[in-house]
């Protein structure tokens, strides 16, 4: 059982393990390079562009941190449990990496302080010193502090080396320079210099700089107060960082010549006051700080991970979330850390790594502001941060993450994309249990349903008549005897409809059929769960078929539109439940709904057989509404090789005008009915309407059918059981006629 964590940092080691990254090697190494290629406008640029994503994440971490309390992990902590375990861990991963690479880079930047002791030993005898006799050394020493001392001692030595970065940066704005002095520079003269060709290149240089922004959070678990110490120490150390950049910028642009900026790495030494001394040992402090705060940060990354069993292995689990100490230290997790760290310290240089480095943790700040900016649309109830951001703000820093990463490199971040959606996949595979995008992406997308369904039903009057769809409800007690009815309804759900199923339990309501209805729609919802589905399945408990239809008649659309059809659906080889459809016939027509009455065959339907309408002198107002549902219905892919054939009756010698007529109507409907399934056939009194139907349509794998109030009142269930040779069959009766256009 791992100890309890005692928690002992306030806000001040947030912050100062974040300004001594802000103002770490970057600042003193690269910064010169940078104003040099750029100038002092172009750095500016780079500047404010990296903040648009790092106070944009310092916000969202200090909204995320404020909301609950925030444990061990720092960033992956605040994302893990906002996106999920797996979400979590796909990024934690990532950002522990970056993090332990970080170690390596700020060491390597060191030994760049040494850089007199190198020239010396190259001039006296004459042998380039590789970089590691400094950088193995260093690492060496910084691993066994953190090793021995732990987390504590790291917090004292840092507060040491912030007050020595903050001397040299002191003396640097005090120096001044020949070149200053024969030199008006102003804001006003300053210009900027390639900015097409080399912008993103320079940013990608600087970025790292910028990483340092979210250091301190790392420290949650050892944290008195995350929800005071990471808004407030985080979000100062970014503003702090961000002003001193435009000063340091300023200095250098009018201190130096743009070819001391260019060529001189270490050219703050040249402009300090007492330089040669004090910025190597600013630079050594502000490395090394860098470095001490990454080896304490990554440990408790890969701390957190192993606590939320991220890895497929119980006993490497065990091994990396053990602690030591009242601290609970992550004694485990730093051996491993410093193992990476030593591997790319000898490896001596780590540039090749720095673009992703970058890219990943441009991953981790864009999935933080991306959760910000859901959390503001679809949070629960239980989201309630005392410190607030805006949702505008959170959505900028994501989609400048997002941009950023392309523009300095499109290969890595595709690459580093692909490798979090492959490191995704197989953290889901061996974690089943756990669920990935949680809550938050179910809340936004209710709350959008939400928003979209109330302005459909505001513009409802402004669509008009004629842009007619289908919002269709089913009712059925026989779900789990035949799914006819569900397919039919999936089928105008596909392209152009909307479709409600209802699979009825004629019951009273109690808690025990209560339960029986949240099983039987658990049931239903798995039978019908897949990409192909576009229906929305609900259960009804009702004493009567009667008193189900009245419930169902008056239930809302899903698509904010009112539900406008109405299927019903009955055996054709057992039509025990025809009765009941017959008898609440006006019931469903005083709604002013369409109705569709499906009876179901057990004959296999063969899509390829097409699908049959029938028309007749009595279906003026159904005639339209029939070729509609059959057109719909042949968008779904199942009916892909299926043809629709139009047959309509007529009177004696009226054949060719009434071919014309129907013909316009498919022309101008542009309808995919070709003209030689248009079959025009004349009445005829020896044969019965339903005697022509069975000879032409005994094959077909749907026959539609027009009926209409009148037919019922004087056939009652005959105008459904009169026909016997076809298959799946479709009575249509219009509520009023659709205008095909």
């Amino acid at each position: 059982m791992a100890e309890v964590s005692k928690k002992s940092f306030g806000t001040a080691p947030v912050f100062f393990t974040a300004i001594s990254t802000i103002l770490g090697a970057i600042l003193f190494l690269r910064f010169g390079f940078a104003v040099g290629t750029l100038g002092f406008w172009g750095v500016i640029g780079i500047i404010l562009l990296g903040h648009m994503v790092t106070i944009p994440t310092a916000l969202a971490i200090s909204e995320l941190a404020t909301n609950k309390r925030v444990e061990g992990g720092g960033e992956y902590f605040i994302i893990s449990r906002s996106f999920g375990l797996n979400i979590g861990a796909t990024i934690g991963f990532a950002l522990f990496f970056s993090q332990a690479i970080s170690v390596a880079f700020y060491i390597i930047a060191f030994t760049e302080a040494f850089q007199f002791f190198f020239d010396w030993v190259a001039e006296a005898f004459d042998f380039n010193l590789p970089r590691q006799v400094i950088s193995l050394p260093a690492m060496f020493g910084l691993s066994i502090l953190i090793l021995k001392k732990g987390a504590s001692v790291g917090v004292k030595m840092l507060y040491f080396v912030v007050a020595i970065l903050l001397i040299s940066l002191v003396m640097f704005f005090l120096g001044k320079t020949d070149y200053a002095a024969a030199n008006d520079f102003s804001i006003f003269n300053a210009g900027s210099m390639n900015i097409k060709g080399s912008f993103f290149i320079v940013f990608a240089i600087i970025f790292p700089a910028f990483t340092g922004m979210t250091a301190g959070v790392g420290l949650s678990g050892d944290l008195k107060k995350p929800s005071k110490s990471i808004p407030m120490g985080t979000t100062l150390a970014t503003m702090v960082g961000m002003i001193t950049y435009f000063f340091v910028v300023y200095k250098l642009a009018s201190s130096a010549s743009m070819e001391d900026l260019t060529e001189n790495q270490l050219v703050m030494a040249k402009i300090a006051l007492g330089g040669s001394f004090i910025i190597p040992l600013g630079l050594a402090a502000s490395t090394i700080s860098s470095a001490l705060g990454s080896i304490m940060v990554a440990p408790r990354t890969l701390q957190a991970l192993a606590f939320d069993k991220s890895f497929p292995s119980r006993r490497l689990n065990s091994f990396l979330s053990a602690g030591r100490g009242e601290m609970n230290e992550p004694y485990n997790a730093t051996i491993i850390t410093i193992v990476i760290a030593f591997i790319f310290v000898a490896m001596g240089n780590v540039n090749s790594v720095a673009e992703i480095i970058s890219m990943f943790f441009m991953v981790t700040y864009g999935s933080l502001c991306l959760i910000s900016f859901l959390n503001h649309f679809g949070s629960s109830p239980s989201y309630r941060p005392s410190f607030k951001s805006r949702w505008y703000i959170s959505l900028i820093g994501f989609v400048t993450a997002v941009w950023i990463m392309f523009k300095i490199n499109p290969w890595y971040a595709l690459a580093s994309l692909i490798l979090i959606v492959l490191l995704y996949l197989y953290i889901s595979h061996y974690h089943k249990e756990r669920k990935g995008l949680v809550s938050i992406f179910t809340n936004s997308l209710l709350q959008l349903s939400r928003n979209l369904q109330v302005y459909l039903q505001q513009s409802r009057k402004s669509r008009g008549s004629k842009e007619w769809r289908p919002s269709a409800v089913c009712i059925s007690e026989d779900s789990f005897e035949r799914d006819d009815a569900f397919q039919l309804i999936n089928w105008i759900s596909h392209k152009y409809g909307f479709g409600t199923y209802i699979h009825l339990i004629e019951n009273y309501y109690s808690r025990a059929s209560h339960l029986e209805s949240k099983a039987q729609l658990k049931k239903l919802i798995v039978n019908h769960r897949g990409v192909g589905n576009h229906v929305y399945i609900d259960t009804l408990i009702s004493p009567s078929y009667t008193s189900a239809i009245a419930q169902t008649i008056q239930l809302p659309g899903i698509s904010g539109m009112e539900n406008n059809m109405l299927i019903l659906e009955y055996d054709r080889d057992d039509p025990d439940n025809l009765g009941g459809i017959v008898d609440n016939y006006s019931l469903v027509n005083a709604g002013n709904f369409d109705v569709c009455i499906l009876g179901s065959s057990h004959r296999p339907m063969n899509y390829k057989n097409g699908i049959h309408v029938w028309l007749r002198r009595l279906d003026q107002e159904n005639a339209h509404l029939m070729i509609l549902l059959s057109f719909i219905i042949q968008g779904h892919p199942v009916w892909k090789k299926s043809s629709i054939s139009i047959f309509q009756l007529c009177k004696p010698g009226m054949i060719k005008e009434t071919r014309k007529e129907l013909e316009d109507l498919i022309s101008a409907g542009r309808l995919p009915i070709t003209t030689k399934n248009i079959q025009i056939i004349e009445e005829n009194q020896e044969l019965s309407y339903k005697d022509i139907v069975d000879e032409k349509s005994e094959q077909a794998a749907l026959t539609i059918i027009g009926f209409t109030g009148e037919s019922l009142k004087l056939g009652g269930r005959k105008v459904f059981e009169e026909y016997k040779k076809e298959g799946h069959m479709l009575f249509v009766n219009a509520a009023e006629r659709k205008k095909i256009q």
